[in-house]
């Protein structure tokens, strides 16, 4: 399997430099290969052409999140601790690689359909692990058994995913990290004042 051979990480962590860098339509293969340390005729080994080496970046990096944060998930015990781990993870694991955040957040948005249709591809163990706290979450009585799972998927992904943006949008200026209590309390209590319900 060519995931495990010894060039392919190598060439994975520099295409993130050179494509985070340079933007994925100006980051030629021989780039990549030279950042890689490796001769441009060998990137061809593992990879068929620079569409697949953005995959095959996605889907590397998306491995080691899900199993990342599966870890974290899996030693809390309530739904909104599990939640709450999960957009700290998010935010830390982009926040500590800037350069993966440029390739998520902006490089990754292609307009090429088939291109989109793999990366969604990929995103869908992601999305499962987040489907997976909402189910547990009614499970045990803390989120409404009535809860639109979809809906509320896409609402948690999305608050994340735009959060990133703005964020490497704005240089990645300020603290990513310290904005996950935030997040987590907008999305588990919205705009409600406590005041008004009592």
């Amino acid at each position: 399997m060519k995931r495990n051979k010894p060039k392919y990480k190598q060439i994975v962590d520099a295409a993130v430099v050179v494509i985070a860098e340079n933007g994925y339509h100006q980051s030629q293969v021989s780039k990549i290969a030279k950042q890689a340390g490796v001769a441009d005729g060998t990137i061809y080994l593992y990879f068929e052409n620079k569409e697949d080496i953005l995959i095959s970046v996605f889907r590397e990096k998306m491995g080691l999140f899900v199993d990342q944060i599966k870890e974290v998930i899996n030693s809390k015990q309530t739904a909104s601790e599990k939640l709450l781990v999960m957009i700290e993870n998010h935010f830390n694991i982009l926040s500590e690689d800037r350069h993966l955040a440029i390739v998520t957040q902006l490089e990754l948005r292609q307009s090429n359909h088939e291109l989109r249709k793999k990366i969604n591809e990929i995103l869908k163990d992601y999305l499962i692990l987040i489907d997976h706290i909402l189910r547990y979450g009614q499970e045990q009585g803390e989120f409404a058994a009535h809860l639109d799972l979809r809906l509320a998927r896409q609402m948690i992904f999305g608050t994340m995913d735009e959060t990133v943006t703005s964020w490497v949008m704005n240089d990645q200026k300020y603290d990513l990290i310290a904005l996950a209590p935030a997040v987590h309390d907008l999305i588990l209590n919205g705009c409600i004042s406590k005041d008004h319900l009592s």
